[in-house]
This record gives structure tokens, C-alpha cells and sequence, in this order.
């Protein structure tokens, strides 16, 4: 007969199993300029910010909006 902390620990181990493939894959949300429905503001988010709101832009893969940084490497001689 199984003990109660094998039990939990083959449980543990399973959802950890299931977990891990997700987290391996997962990317921080892109950025996108919303433009409102009502008067035509616009604002910056990574998610909708409600129903009276519309995309307006491609999304962004820097932080807030903006492009991210390029980096050049200059070899050493």
C-alpha cells in the first residue's frame, strides 16, 4: 500500500512533467498602440484596455511601445 507522501510526491512530479513545456515556450506578450472608439486617443498596452478600444499599430517587440535596442558588436583586433 502506497503512503500518503508517495502519493503526493508522483503528484508533484506529474504536474511538474505537464508544466514544464509551457514554460519553456513562453514569451513575454508584444505591445500595441490602442486607439479609442469614443474620442480617438491613444495608449500603449499589451492587452486590450476595454470594449470601446481598437488596435491601432503592429505589435512592438521592445518595452512599451518601442523598438527594442540594437546592439552592434565591434570585434577586437
Amino acid at each position: 500500500m502506497r503512503t500518503v507522501a508517495t502519493v503526493s510526491a508522483a503528484a508533484v512530479l506529474a504536474c511538474a512533467a505537464l508544466w514544464a513545456p509551457a514554460m519553456v515556450q513562453s514569451a513575454p506578450a508584444p505591445w500595441y498602440y490602442w486607439r479609442s472608439k469614443v474620442d480617438g486617443q491613444r495608449v500603449c498596452a499589451q492587452v486590450s484596455p476595454g470594449q470601446g478600444w481598437e488596435r491601432d499599430s503592429e505589435p512592438y517587440a521592445g518595452p512599451g511601445c518601442t523598438a527594442p535596442r540594437k546592439v552592434f558588436v565591434v570585434p577586437m583586433r
